[in-house]
């Protein structure tokens, strides 16, 4: 998994699955491009911390929606549960903005990959009262998700 880096305030804002095996070009690079840089978590309470983050893709053969969902671990009535995890994102305090995604709660990790690199991160998002209804929601509690097919 890749992305643009972490302290950076330009380039992209998404999550990439890069392929274990790219196809380098010959286009010569210009004087002002964008990077991309491995992800790895930050989860320092967890063994997988530094490690590189592995791409989870989704594909279903004979449903044709599918619908992350932040905040909990159940699919509505009518749909399937693909895969529930943990809603990670960019940390608050970086440049960068970054997207939210569904990590699924393993969070596997490419083998011997801690060394600490820090170019894309992944942190757990925690919910914040105030504009955020709690109740429902708990404060500073990490929020779940679950993608869901139909």
């Amino acid at each position: 998994m890749g992305g643009s880096f972490y302290g950076h305030t330009g380039s992209g804002a998404n999550y990439l699955c890069l392929p274990p095996n790219p196809v380098p070009t010959d286009v010569s690079k210009p004087a002002y491009f964008s990077s991309v840089y491995g992800t790895e978590y930050e989860v320092t309470n967890r063994p997988e911390n530094d490690q590189d983050a592995l791409c989870a893709v989704c594909f279903v053969t004979d449903r044709t929606a599918n619908i992350m969902i932040p905040g909990t671990n159940k699919c509505p009535s009518g749909w399937s549960s693909e895969y529930t995890g943990l809603l990670m994102s960019g940390y608050d305090g970086h440049a960068g903005s970054t997207e939210f995604i569904c990590v699924d709660s393993k969070l596997e990790g490419r083998n011997n990959s801690s060394a600490d690199q820090n170019g894309r991160l992944l942190y757990l998002t925690v919910g914040i009262c105030g504009s955020l209804p709690c109740p429902p929601y708990v404060n500073s509690n990490i929020l779940q998700c679950v993608v869901c097919s139909k």
